[in-house]
């Protein structure tokens, strides 16, 4: 790409993968400008190890890792959980949650540092480089927002490998495995490779975190989650801060195979994609909460909040986390938790988690109410007048059907004229 603006000074998501290790050559071979690194620890494990040299040898003067962990759970992560947020099914949203928390971090950075720019690594084929950009649109649009991907000549994993080659960067990524992935203390995604035909299984050596439900123990095993106000605080009656409670319920999850989404997904740009995630304590977490407010809230209340999560997920998902309305779903979730108080029990099993039960001191649900023995607050006879007023509507449109008739719509065809002689 010719006639480039000029930048003096850029700030890089770095993830230390593929894409983003060859980006920092990239942009100083064309746009001849400081390259600053920020990674953000989100729970990548041993990815962060080395990553700050690596950023150096590669040409970047400076490099960032800053332990985002706890703000990703409790303002990013927790949330979303608690609108009830999941995206066509099945999605646990953990890649598209993280991405404004960098995005943010990294125009903070940027500020502090004096830059002009910011870049990240996302293709211009998927919904993160919306993410990223939308987030710094809505903290400082002064800022220029370079995409590498949709710039240079590089066309694929083949090219960038190569490149990364020429310029002695070193990556994990090879033509054998050649998945894209993301990791962070809520899941692990991948795509590309052998996923790209839907009809191929994923390959078993392609899951890094869980073990295969075929390979769980034979014993299930129970897990104990208490909230308060809608946010897990301890398990199995101990307390844990929230980094400490993913970690324990990834294991878990982990051992028992739970948490494995293959899915075929709408991208914001247009097309389908598949993707296979493993969310192992995310799925312990939703199921969890999903229970509690079966207990706590009110029908209208309950019915009202799934509409409110198809579309926090969608919000999500396309990188609208910076947004009035956003903030606004935010403050109804926030008022539905209130009373999201109590103890959930679930069984772990093969891939499974069970439902094994659950109370509150701000239960809804009464035994005496709802028994089928005697009982002095529902008369059985009340239903007779509720039905006939429930159905009422139903009614007037039948009668007007056989007034206009004479018969039912129902009623059997004559087909007399249609015998034979």
């Amino acid at each position: 790409m010719s006639n480039r603006p000029t930048v003096k000074k850029c700030v890089l998501a770095y993830s230390g993968g593929l894409d983003t290790s060859i980006i920092v050559p990239w942009l100083k071979n064309n746009y001849h400008c400081e390259v600053i690194c920020f990674c953000a620890n989100l729970g990548q494990a041993d990815e962060l190890e080395g990553l700050e040299a690596k950023a150096l040898a590669s040409g970047a003067s400076k490099c960032y890792v800053e332990d985002l962990r706890a703000e990703f759970l409790t303002d990013y992560v927790f949330p979303t959980m608690q609108a009830g947020a999941v995206y066509e099914r099945d999605y646990l949203l953990g890649t598209s949650f993280a991405r404004p928390l960098i995005a943010k971090k990294l125009v903070e950075i940027a500020e502090l540092e004096g830059a002009d720019a910011v870049a990240h690594g996302a293709t211009g084929k998927g919904n993160d480089q919306v993410r990223f950009e939308l987030t710094v649109m809505a903290l400082n649009p002064t800022l220029r927002i370079i995409a590498p991907w949709r710039e240079w000549n590089i066309r694929g994993r083949k090219d960038a490998l190569e490149y990364a080659a020429e310029y002695n960067v070193p990556v994990k990524a090879t033509m054998e495995r050649i998945y894209s992935q993301d990791r962070n203390l809520w899941h692990l995604s991948n795509e590309g490779g052998p996923l790209e035909d839907p009809w191929n299984e994923p390959p078993a050596d392609m899951f890094e975190w869980t073990s295969a439900p075929e390979n769980a123990p034979d014993e299930p095993e129970y897990v104990e989650l208490y909230f308060r106000r809608g946010i897990p605080e301890r398990i199995n009656g101990v307390a844990r801060g929230p980094v400490g409670l993913m970690d324990e319920l990834n294991a878990l999850g982990v051992k028992h195979g739970v948490g494995r989404v293959d899915i075929v997904e709408n991208r914001l740009v247009g097309m389908k994609s598949r993707g296979v995630y493993e969310t192992p304590g995310g799925t312990i977490l939703y199921k969890a909460h999903s229970a509690l407010e079966q207990l706590c809230l009110d029908r209208e209340t309950l019915h009202y909040k799934q509409q409110v999560g198809l579309r926090y997920a969608e919000l999500v998902y396309n990188g609208q986390w910076f947004t009035p309305l956003r903030q606004a779903l935010d403050a109804f979730v926030q008022f539905t938790e209130q009373n999201l108080t109590g103890q959930v029990r679930l069984k772990l099993y093969k891939g499974n988690v069970i439902l094994a039960g659950r109370k509150s001191p701000y239960s809804l649900y009464r035994e005496d109410y709802v028994t089928f023995d005697a009982d002095d607050v529902y008369n059985q006879a009340d239903a007779h007048g509720f039905i006939r007023l429930f159905g009422l509507p139903l009614k007037v449109a039948g009668m007007l059907k056989v007034e206009g008739k004479g018969v039912s719509e129902y009623e059997s065809p004559d087909y007399s004229e249609f015998k034979r002689d």
